[in-house]
């Protein structure tokens, strides 16, 4: 299969990332600091992407199985360990 060059470029793009933090106040614009908005090109398009804080519940939740997944097994269970 030959490769086409010409396709590729059509295709081929880099992302830039920037990032920043912005508080959320319910409106349907977030504010870009003035820093950050002038390191953006000035036409073309921008893919966005909104992280926010994880339910703090959730994130306990996670941290707790996280640290149950490591710990070892159990006396009852290490008879499983010769089955490897």
């Amino acid at each position: 299969m030959e490769f086409d060059l010409a396709a590729w470029a059509r295709y081929s793009f880099h992302m830039n990332a920037v990032e920043f933090t912005t508080d959320l106040s319910g409106a349907a614009v977030l504010p870009i600091p003035r820093e950050i908005a002038a390191q953006l090109p000035k036409s073309g398009k921008a893919r966005i992407i909104v992280l926010t804080n994880e339910d703090t519940d959730e994130a306990q939740w996670r941290a707790g199985a996280y640290e149950q997944f490591l710990r070892d097994d159990s006396a009852e269970d290490a008879v499983y360990e010769s089955l490897r």
